[in-house]
């Protein structure tokens, strides 16, 4: 099937007012900032107020977005919020978000992926619009990890933070647009990284919230290993399929998990710091939110000009990756 061209033609971002830092967690479990630093990268977070949900984040972003698209809410055909922290089980907190802007022709569903959530989103908006299926798409990574952190785990709680970054998809004229999808899952890694209950195989209970089952899980040292490997494979994948080069790439969007594994993807790939996007310092992981806010970031800040060749990577929970080049 020939699809048109689709690209961004919008974007907007959110992160929460409160900013808990290094110095606060020192505080709360027993670590140090050069120790969280060295290690990681990260320097500060953002948290959610507790009236806020992830639908709140996202609304916020989804405002901005639209208005920079010049889309009224009611224009909108689709909306993708990609989570792993839902406002609830159901309705979708994409249903939710239809509701608050007032998007009432939208059809709308999460998409749970974990980190590489956003990557996946795109990918399945893009062949919605460029089907014909649909004239646009909403597409937000929203995440609320703080509510299901462990702020006595000092090997977790320092890695998470919570925020939402939005792009509206259009058609786009030929030649631009997203050229490159690579998706993929390695299930049999799915304990390395999880929330055990809450779900029909472990519903919530006295016994799984007093052993801490209701927070996130995960084995830091194999997940490093599988999001080393898997950034640089998905790279080279998605760029053969895009027919560029690794010197073809204008800016390199990687998702913020930590810096270690960030520098170690750039070496791989031989790109230089100035091509890359860094903002895990400000924001820590934050799940699918992190591609975003570091894309519309770079966006809002002018890095990203038109033709740029914008090459966007992840991978998370599932286990899972995604990989997209885009021609801006």
């Amino acid at each position: 099937m020939n699809l048109r061209p689709v690209g961004i033609v919008g974007t907007g971002m959110y992160v929460p007012e409160k900013v808990l830092t290094n110095a606060d967690l020192e505080k709360m479990v027993e670590t140090n900032d050069e120790w969280i630093v060295s290690r990681t990268g990260i320097r500060e977070r953002h948290i959610a107020a507790p009236e806020q949900a992830t639908s709140d984040m996202a609304y916020e972003a989804a405002v901005r977005a639209l208005d920079k698209a010049g889309l009224a809410a009611e224009e909108l055909d689709l909306i993708i919020v990609a989570t792993i922290t839902p406002d609830m089980a159901f309705p979708s907190t994409a249903c939710i978000l239809q509701e608050k802007l007032g998007a009432k022709k939208a059809a709308a569903f999460d998409l749970s992926a974990a980190c590489s959530g956003f990557v996946y989103s795109l990918a399945t908006a893009v062949n919605f619009i460029g089907s014909g299926m649909y004239g646009n798409a909403l597409v937000i990574g929203a995440d609320t990890l703080s509510r299901i952190t462990d702020y006595t785990d000092r090997n977790t709680c320092v890695l998470f933070g919570d925020g939402a970054g939005a792009v509206v998809l259009a058609p786009v004229p030929e030649g631009r647009g997203f050229k490159s999808f690579d998706l993929g899952a390695e299930g049999a890694g799915g304990p390395l990284l999880n929330l055990e209950a809450g779900g029909s195989r472990l519903p919530a209970s006295e016994d799984t919230v007093k052993n801490g089952k209701h927070f996130i899980y995960m084995n830091g040292r194999e997940v490093f290993k599988f999001a080393v490997r898997v950034m640089s494979t998905a790279t080279d994948e998605v760029l053969r399929k895009a027919g560029f080069s690794k010197e073809d790439i204008d800016l390199f969007v990687p998702h913020q998990a930590n810096i270690r594994i960030i520098q170690s993807a750039m070496q791989r790939l031989n790109l230089p710091e100035e091509k890359c996007v860094i903002n895990v310092d400000k924001y820590a992981n934050t799940s699918a939110a992190s591609i975003p806010l570091a894309l519309v970031e770079a966006a809002e800040a002018g890095r990203i000009k038109e033709g740029d060749k914008v090459l966007l990577v992840g991978f998370g929970g599932g286990l899972t990756w995604g990989a997209a080049t885009i021609v801006w």
